[in-house]
């Protein structure tokens, strides 16, 4: 079903979010996808929603889905990496469009307990070190 806004024809990834991760899955609503940096194990999900800025920029269905995978998204984290905490945050400030992080974070991780941004450069995966990573994802996401 094609809402308003809602067109694969008219949505297109950033080109910074392009440029720093790599493809995990399509979701019902957003595409996920894993941040290029083997620091943290770090997700990001984007609504496929032309011209999303802002979660208001959501109608209220919408909404309600994004909040649906994030609590799925935070679940495999969870289950996966057994972190002391997730962070969950819809910034913006760099890339305007709508895009929601999901980072496990763990008491001995390089930034803890300051927010990971600017904390230390990101430090890409292997190819062998994101083959696993993506697999591992994609197999706890597959019903």
């Amino acid at each position: 079903m094609n809402r308003p806004g809602h067109s694969p024809g008219s949505w297109q990834l950033h080109p910074q979010l392009a440029d720093d991760t790599h493809p995990i899955a399509h979701l019902a609503l957003c595409d996920l996808l894993l941040m290029d940096d083997a620091n943290h194990p770090w997700l990001i999900l984007v609504p496929r929603v032309a011209d999303a800025v802002e979660l208001i920029d959501l109608d209220p269905a919408q909404q309600a889905e994004l909040m649906h995978e994030i609590a799925i998204v935070s679940h495999v984290m969870k289950r996966t990496f057994k972190p002391q905490k997730l962070n969950v945050a819809a910034l913006g400030n760099m890339v305007p469009q709508l895009h929601v992080h999901v980072i496990a974070r763990f008491q001995d991780d390089i930034a803890w307990p300051k927010p990971v941004w600017g904390m230390a450069s990101a430090q890409p995966y292997t190819t062998e070190a994101l083959v696993h990573r993506i697999e591992q994802l994609q197999a706890v996401l597959s019903p």
